[in-house]
C-alpha cells in the first residue's frame, strides 16, 4: 500500500479538499449579542452559601488579624534582626548541653 501514489483515495480525498471554498457568512445574526446579554442579565440570581457569602468578609478579617499581629510584635522583628555571634553560640543546644 503506497501512500504516495496519485490514484491513492487518500490523495484524491486531500486534493479535492483542498480546491474547495468555504463561501458561508461566519457573522453572527442581527441583535444576537443583545439578546444573549438581555438573557444572562435576566436570570435570577442563586441563592449564595453560607461559604460564599461570607468568603471575602473572611478573607477581610484575616488580612487585618496578620497586619495586626505583625505590628504587635514589631518590636521583636526590628531588634531581632541583626544577630551578634554570641547570640548565636548562645542558642546553640548543641553548645549548651556541652557546656563549651
Amino acid at each position: 500500500m503506497n501512500l504516495n501514489a496519485p490514484k491513492h483515495p487518500w490523495n484524491r480525498l486531500t486534493a479535492a479538499v483542498s480546491r474547495i471554498v468555504d463561501e458561508r457568512d461566519t457573522a453572527a445574526p442581527f441583535g444576537f449579542a443583545a439578546r444573549v446579554a438581555a438573557l444572562a442579565l435576566a436570570q435570577e440570581r442563586k441563592v449564595a452559601s453560607l461559604f460564599e457569602r461570607f468568603a471575602f468578609r473572611a478573607l477581610g478579617v484575616a488580612c487585618v488579624l496578620a497586619l495586626l499581629s505583625v505590628v504587635a510584635n514589631y518590636s521583636s522583628l526590628g531588634g531581632g534582626l541583626a544577630f551578634a555571634d554570641d547570640d548565636l553560640i548562645e542558642d546553640d543546644p548543641v553548645a549548651v548541653l556541652l557546656d563549651t
